[in-house]
């Protein structure tokens, strides 16, 4: 489900950057949260 999640953001994020339209910070921020969803799944497995 984490995996899912930060996959959609990571998506979005990339989208938002090759977009003329950009939500400023929001991409950016949606950016952080995968990152950080992606890091808390891999060390909660150790």
């Amino acid at each position: 489900m984490l995996w899912t999640i930060a996959v959609i953001l990571l998506v979005l994020w990339a989208l938002g950057l090759v977009s003329s339209y950009t939500m400023g910070g929001v991409i950016h921020v949606l950016l952080v949260v995968a990152v950080i969803m992606i890091l808390f799944n891999l060390f909660q497995k150790r």
